[in-house]
């Protein structure tokens, strides 16, 4: 379990990565090319990063699941934003306030999620 947080995001990573060159693949554009498309990417990019990531922390920690889904959220949310500040310094990027909106709605909807799953685990 602890692989597929590490790939998460190692693809994220790749993915800020390629889009902070303007060198996104055309496929990964088209994929939200449509009105309110960069929003709904911004929501399943980060909530795929906060599913993984989060189900990889509760399968290594026994112990009050929810209390560490909560910190591992909160330090995801603090690189994201810091992420989406950076992209002020980006000619090919831009920061926006509701992207970082989508991100942080993608990150809590997977938090909440995982949590569910961790707590139907433990009964």
């Amino acid at each position: 379990m602890k692989w597929l947080g590490l790939i998460a995001v190692l693809v994220v990573v790749t993915i800020v990565i390629l889009a902070s060159k303007g060198q996104l693949p055309a496929e990964i554009k088209a994929l939200y090319d449509f009105p309110g498309g960069d929003k709904v990417g911004h929501i399943l990019l980060m909530g795929t990063l906060s599913f993984f990531v989060n189900l990889a922390v509760v399968s290594t920690l026994v112990a009050r699941p929810t209390r560490k889904i909560v910190i591992t959220t909160a330090i995801l949310g603090l690189a994201i934003t810091l992420e989406e500040i950076t992209q002020q310094f980006f000619s090919t990027r831009t920061f926006s306030l509701l992207d970082l909106l989508a991100s942080f709605l993608g990150l809590t909807i997977a938090a909440v999620i995982v949590n569910f799953i961790a707590g139907k685990k433990q009964s």
